[in-house]
C-alpha cells in the first residue's frame, strides 16, 4: 500500500480501533467501562421486570412515579410491592447513569470518536421514552400493547449500549468473516422479534388463558412457531463460525456463547411450557436468557462488521490475530 493511501486511511482506521493499546486511563476507556456497567444493570433490570410481571406485581404500586405517595413505602412493603418498587429504583439509577454517560461524552468530546456523544444522547432518549412507557403501564392498568412496547424499548436500549461498548473495544480483525456479519444481524433481528412475541404472550397472559380457557391460543402458538427462524439463524452463525478458518477468537467465543444460550433457552422454553408457567423462576430465566442471546448476537455482529470493514480498508495489509 502506498504511503499516500496509508496516510489517508489512518484517521478513519483510528476511529475504528478506539481505544489505543495504552489507553487504560483515557476518557474512551472510562466511558467504555461505564457503558458495560449500564448494560449489565439493564439486563438485571429486565430480569426484575420479568419477575414483577410473573409475580403479578405490576400494579403493586398503584401510583407513579412514587409508590403509595412515598419514596419508600415501608408500611405497605411486601414481596410484590418490593419488586415493583425495586424495578423503578433500578430504572432510575440506570437513567441517572445514562445521563452521566452523556455528560462524560460531551465533556470529553474532543478526545473521543465524533459519533460517541450522539450515540450517548440517543441512548438517553431511549431511556427517557422507556420511563414514560413505564409510567403508562401503571396509569393505563398494564395495557398489553404498552407493556410490549416497554419491553421492546428496553431491548433497544440494551442493544444500543452493547453496540457502543463493542465498538469501543480494542479489536483488529482477521479478514475471514465472509457473510457472518449479515448472518449475525439477521439472527439478532429474529431473536428480537421472538422476544417481542414472548412479551406479547406475557402481557396478554395468553399462555394462562390458553391452558385454562382455550383462549388466545393463537398468540401463544405464534411464539412457539416463531422459535424456528431465530433458532435456524443462530445455529447457522454457530456452525459457520466453527467451519471458518482463522476466525478471530472473540468471534468464535461469542458464537459458542450464542449456541449455549440457544440450547438452554430451548430447554427452559420446553420446561416452562410443560409446567404451564407455574414455576416463576423458570419463566424469569427464560425471558432473561432470551435478552442475553440477543445481546450476544449483537456483539458478534458488531465485531464481525468491524472485521469486514477493516479488511476492506486495508486489503493489502497482513492481518494479525492479536488485538490492539
Amino acid at each position: 500500500m502506498s504511503a499516500q493511501t496509508s496516510s489517508l486511511l489512518k484517521p478513519w482506521l483510528g476511529r475504528l480501533a478506539w481505544p489505543p493499546a495504552s489507553s487504560e486511563s483515557t476518557p474512551v476507556d472510562r466511558i467504555r467501562r461505564l457503558v458495560w456497567k449500564i448494560a449489565i444493570a439493564t439486563l438485571a433490570l429486565m430480569a426484575v421486570g420479568s419477575a414483577t410481571r410473573v409475580m403479578n406485581a405490576g400494579l403493586a404500586c398503584p401510583d407513579w412515579p412514587l409508590c403509595y405517595g412515598q419514596l419508600v413505602p415501608k408500611q405497605q412493603m411486601n414481596l410484590q410491592v418490593f419488586l415493583e418498587w425495586f424495578h423503578r429504583l433500578d430504572a432510575s439509577l440506570i437513567g441517572l447513569s445514562t445521563l452521566w454517560l452523556v455528560s462524560l461524552s460531551l465533556w470529553h468530546r474532543k478526545q473521543i470518536p465524533a459519533w460517541l456523544p450522539w450515540a450517548a444522547v440517543g441512548a438517553f432518549s431511549l431511556i427517557v421514552f422507556q420511563g414514560v412507557l413505564g409510567g403508562l403501564t401503571v396509569t393505563e392498568m398494564l395495557r398489553f400493547d404498552i407493556v410490549t412496547a416497554h419491553l421492546g424499548t428496553a431491548l433497544l436500549f440494551f442493544t444500543t449500549l452493547l453496540i457502543i461498548g463493542t465498538t469501543l473495544l480494542p479489536y483488529r480483525g482477521t479478514g475471514t468473516v465472509g457473510k457472518l456479519p449479515w448472518l449475525g444481524l439477521v439472527a439478532a433481528l429474529l431473536v428480537y422479534g421472538q422476544c417481542l412475541l414472548g412479551g406479547l404472550v406475557g402481557s396478554r397472559w395468553a399462555a394462562h388463558q390458553c391452558f385454562g380457557a382455550a383462549e388466545l391460543c393463537s398468540v401463544m402458538n405464534s411464539h412457539i412457531v416463531g422459535v424456528v427462524p431465530p433458532t435456524i439463524a443462530t445455529l447457522a452463525v454457530v456452525l459457520i463460525s466453527w467451519r471458518t478458518p482463522a476466525l478471530h477468537p472473540y468471534l468464535r467465543r461469542l458464537a459458542n456463547v450464542a449456541g449455549a444460550c440457544l440450547v438452554f433457552q430451548i430447554v427452559l422454553g420446553i420446561a416452562t411450557f410443560r409446567l404451564h408457567l407455574q414455576v416463576e423462576p423458570l419463566t424469569v430465566a427464560h425471558h432473561t436468557l432470551g435478552a442475553a442471546l440477543m445481546g450476544t448476537l449483537v456483539c458478534f455482529t458488531v465485531l464481525a462488521l468491524r472485521d469486514a470493514a477493516l479488511v476492506r480498508a486495508l486489503p493489502e495489509q497482513p492481518i494479525s490475530l492479536a488485538t490492539e
